[in-house]
């Protein structure tokens, strides 16, 4: 793949991410407190490498164990993403993604998902919610507590 591909598929997978943020209940999800913290203390390979392996034992299999509820909404910042990027059930990814349900995941569909959850926390560390920066600016005496 060249880097106009690399880029073109990005730019692809940031068209999805927009146009999902603005489902409104896809755009509450942020990557807030212990669930930031982590995607900063792991880093993004190891996040990448946990996205991986809880997408294939909760998603790929042609039919998941409690599919539909089997994505926690907070506890691991991929489990945040999955709800914010629609990769939570297989439902979710036959709706949003064109994935269908009912068959395993074929090795390009699991690096897709992965890529687009890892796209997501990227994206949240690089600007979301909670970044760090003091909300108060106009206030010197005012600290992030």
């Amino acid at each position: 793949m060249t880097d106009e591909d690399r880029a073109r598929a990005l730019r692809s997978l940031d068209r999805r991410l927009d146009a999902l943020a603005r489902q409104p209940f896809r755009a509450g999800f942020r990557l807030r407190g212990r669930d930031r913290a982590t995607a900063a203390l792991k880093g993004p390979v190891t996040v990448r490498r946990h996205a991986h392996d809880l997408v294939a034992k909760r998603l790929a299999p042609a039919e998941p164990y409690k599919d539909g509820r089997q994505t926690p909404y907070r506890g691991h910042p991929v489990f945040v993403a999955q709800h914010a990027t629609a990769t939570c059930c297989r439902g979710c990814l036959a709706r949003w993604h064109g994935i269908p349900a009912g068959r395993e995941l074929t090795r390009a569909e699991h690096l897709y998902v992965v890529d687009v959850i890892c796209r997501w926390i990227e994206r949240e560390m690089d600007g979301g919610a909670d970044s760090g920066q003091d909300p108060c600016p106009t206030d010197p005496g005012h600290e992030i507590s």
